[in-house]
């Protein structure tokens, strides 16, 4: 019998995201988000507050990237998520990450992480927090390919456990979409 638990915000896997975006002045800066996902075909979808350095940047500039915050790097991603940019300039550098400049949007991708969703501003609702972007581009390390495609095995991305407040390692395979269901279809 399943136990109810009430209206709670709860849904596995999360992603963590970490958002890099630019200031007036050039200056990178990055956020954590556990609150986005894909949200129509070659676009994105994510929360987040008005009172972010990050959104008054990325209402700014109209760009921003997406990385998969992984493994290696789970105390840098929790970092940027725990300080607020309107208080610490320099999260970045205190995270011990370099950024590159995107060559697809006015953004920062942070070096340290393997996979960038490189994205331009479509809409954000102030009131709800919903922000909706086109992904212009997405760029992998070659060290998280496989056959040229990218690995999720290899990028080791992290989901956030809403439950626990835990950070979690993306599992093994399980199965092959598009192809296991079809042992049921007559």
């Amino acid at each position: 019998m399943k136990k109810d638990f009430g209206k709670q915000t709860y849904m596995f896997p999360m992603p963590v995201l970490i958002i890099a975006t630019y200031d007036e002045n050039g200056v990178a800066d990055a956020m954590n988000a556990a609150w986005g996902g894909i949200h129509d075909t070659n676009q994105i979808g994510i929360c987040l507050s008005p009172e972010h350095k990050t959104v008054k940047n990325i209402l700014a500039k109209k760009a921003f990237t997406v990385s998969m915050a992984d493994v290696k790097n789970v105390v840098p991603c929790d970092y940027v998520g725990i300080v607020s940019g309107n208080s610490v300039s320099n999260k970045i550098e205190t995270a011990g990450w370099t950024v590159t400049k995107s060559s697809h949007v006015d953004a920062p991708v942070i070096n340290e992480l393997p996979m960038c969703l490189e994205c331009t501003l479509v809409s954000y609702d102030e009131k709800s927090g919903y922000m909706v972007a086109d992904i212009v581009n997405v760029s992998a390390e070659e060290c998280v390919l496989t056959d040229g495609k990218i690995d999720a095995s290899k990028v080791e991305p992290i989901t956030y456990d809403p439950v626990s407040h835990a950070y979690l390692r993306l599992g093994q395979s399980v199965g092959t979409a598009f192809k296991d269901g079809l042992a049921l279809k007559k």
